[in-house]
């Protein structure tokens, strides 16, 4: 009798077990796909060679060398994976494999085109012309007749941009082709809009009101140096004055101020800037967010439109709140306006919306329009193709 007990146990646990088993593979894992996948392409090259000639030292007059210095670069490429379990609308076309590239509009759009999770997972590492990067994106959102939760991160290291959002709403259908949406949602991006850190430096004064910085002084803070010399013009006769400048190898890099100016300081400036924005934490913060989706499909007429408003009530939760974007109209050349700190800073408005229109009017004619725009911060974003087709 009590192996008889035992054997059921064993055989009742399994198949609850088994249950728990298919139920999660059903809910998260059934209909995914796991995917390696990359492309390779001939790198981007000049229309015209550049060269230039290096003459003899010991004859300047001699014939000189001609030297090729195109800049050449190996072929680009792109290897990703990833597991992704994404729903297809109705009008988005099937595609025979998939390669992560893809642009699917669930990941826009407030709700999915099923109820239950989906994500994404993707990394891939790139090469374009001649400079590697690493890009990522992870998604992951669960659906419910009532609710919407939703985390995403994505970076992009070709455009140097970072990007992390989390969100929960609570969701209200209106039939069966409309929803609306309310929640919070947090973000956090990594630039500090409005803070140029070298427009200040080269605008700081002293108790004279007399510039402390002049801007060939940059040069210096990056070991490059200068020595005064002078030009004779033996035709006229005439001396010239001017600054011939070195890099920190020693090696003449300019033929005056500016010549130094033109060719160097921009170069100067873009560092200067990077080093300083990188001395700032990250930023986080929170806001109510309010989206709507409308969603029409017949096989010869279909509408999607959608839009997600993030409303002008943000809090920062993390990074110095004075370089964050409550205050990017706090910095003027004279440094940041305590006045405008101590304040609540300006308020601001996001928005994301989306309209997809596809028409097909009878066999032969058909219209069609795909559209999202996206301002976040200071960055917009518009994509959009219009067309009509016609088959003969």
């Amino acid at each position: 009798m009590k192996k008889l007990i035992t054997i059921l146990l064993i055989l009742l646990t399994t198949n609850v077990n088994g249950q728990v088993f298919k139920k999660i593979y059903d809910e998260v894992f059934k209909y995914s796909t796991i995917y390696v996948a990359g492309d390779i392409k001939e790198a981007y090259e000049s229309k015209y060679p550049d060269y230039f000639i290096r003459t003899n030292p010991d004859d300047l007059y001699a014939v000189p060398e001609v030297i090729d210095e195109t800049l050449y670069h190996p072929f680009d490429y792109r290897l990703g994976f990833g597991i992704r379990r994404l729903a297809r609308y109705d009008y988005e076309v099937k595609q025979n494999y998939i390669d992560g590239s893809e642009n699917m509009v669930g990941i826009s759009a407030p709700t999915g085109a099923v109820k239950g999770f989906e994500y994404l997972f993707h990394f891939e590492k790139e090469r374009e012309r001649s400079q590697e990067f690493e890009n990522s994106r992870y998604f992951l959102r669960h659906t419910g007749k009532y609710h919407i939760v939703k985390i995403e991160q994505r970076k992009q290291g070709n455009v140097d941009f970072e990007y992390q959002s989390a969100e929960v709403r609570f969701k209200l259908p209106i039939g069966k082709k409309l929803s609306i949406s309310v929640g919070a949602i947090a973000r956090s991006h990594q630039k500090a809009y409005g803070y140029n850190p070298i427009e200040l430096w080269l605008n700081e004064l002293d108790d004279q009101g007399n510039p402390e910085n002049h801007w060939y002084t940059l040069g210096f803070e990056y070991g490059y140096t200068d020595h005064y010399t002078s030009y004779t013009d033996y035709s006229t006769g005439d001396v010239f004055y001017d600054w011939i400048w070195r890099d920190p190898e020693g090696e003449i890099v300019a033929y005056g101020d500016r010549d130094f100016r033109d060719r160097v300081f921009g170069d100067l400036m873009n560092r200067f800037n990077k080093e300083k924005w990188a001395e700032l934490d990250p930023f986080m913060e929170v806001a109510p967010i309010v989206g709507a989706d409308f969603y029409h499909y017949r096989s010869k007429f279909w509408l999607h439109a959608y839009a997600n408003w993030i409303l002008p009530y943000h809090h920062y939760i993390k990074g110095n709140e004075d370089f964050s974007y409550l205050h990017r109209n706090g910095w003027g050349l004279q440094g940041h306006n305590q006045m405008h700190s101590e304040g609540s800073g300006d308020q601001w408005s996001d928005y994301q919306g989306g309209l997809i229109f596809g028409w097909k009017i009878s066999k032969t004619l058909s219209l069609f329009f795909e559209g999202e725009y996206v301002k976040f911060w200071d960055s917009e974003i518009l994509n959009s193709s219009v067309g009509i087709n016609y088959k003969l």
